[in-house]
């Protein structure tokens, strides 16, 4: 059987070391970094009519308070359906708070075929605060559409890319419910065709993994 080299892209996936290198950047600094903390003020910083006896108002109400376990949100029959040949119990991605960030993925090369397939859950302190970062996310992916019927708010997105002649097609969905913003990311490639598989069939399946995800989420699983 004659060796395919990979993409780079792809090779760096397949590598555990780039995985857990790419997903402590996602949860330190990238897509799914903690939002910065508000600069503090001196405590004697206060109006004319504030007292310093007055009760606080600062407490919100949360429908979320953690993290579902992201690698139990997705059923065994659609990850094998998603990602054939995959461990159906995922590798939950190392993270620096994880009552509050985690995320679990799944990935596997079988034959030709190759898929990954990713879930990440973040808590936020406010509604407000999820709908800012919901509406960041989506900003930056122009082409997509909304998603009806999920969480409060949905988005997908798919796009192709090809690199040394090898396509790889990836499908994103970001959703906002109450303050949990999450995140599902599902890509293919074969590499005996060069070709990616279709839109409809990313977008279905990231889609798919995102209401699965969305009901453990609410069901207060983990």
């Amino acid at each position: 059987m004659r060796s395919l080299p990979l993409p780079l892209a792809l090779t760096a996936r397949l590598s555990p070391v780039a995985v857990l290198a790419a997903a402590g950047w996602a949860l330190s600094s990238g897509p799914l970094a903690a939002p910065q903390a508000a600069e503090h003020k001196p405590a004697d910083e206060k109006t004319e009519t504030q007292s310093a006896s007055a009760p606080s108002t600062s407490t919100v109400s949360k429908t979320y308070s953690a993290a579902p376990a992201p690698c139990e949100s997705v059923a065994k029959k659609t990850v094998e359906s998603l990602v054939p040949g995959a461990k159906t119990a995922g590798k939950e991605i190392p993270s620096t708070d994880s009552q509050l960030r985690r995320t679990c993925s799944w990935n596997a090369l079988k034959g030709y075929n190759y898929r990954w397939l990713d879930v990440s859950f973040e808590v936020m302190e406010s509604d407000e605060a999820a709908e800012k970062a919901y509406q960041g996310r989506t900003e930056e992916k122009s082409g997509g559409g909304t998603v009806p019927g999920l969480g409060d708010t949905a988005y997908s997105i798919v796009n192709l890319t090809t690199e040394d002649k090898q396509q790889t097609r990836e499908g994103q969905v970001f959703v906002r419910a109450s303050n949990a913003l999450m995140i599902v990311t599902y890509n293919g490639s074969d590499f005996e065709s060069k070709k990616a598989p279709s839109t409809d069939t990313i977008n279905k399946g990231a889609i798919k993994a995102a209401k699965e995800a969305v009901a453990a989420l609410e069901d207060g699983k983990g």
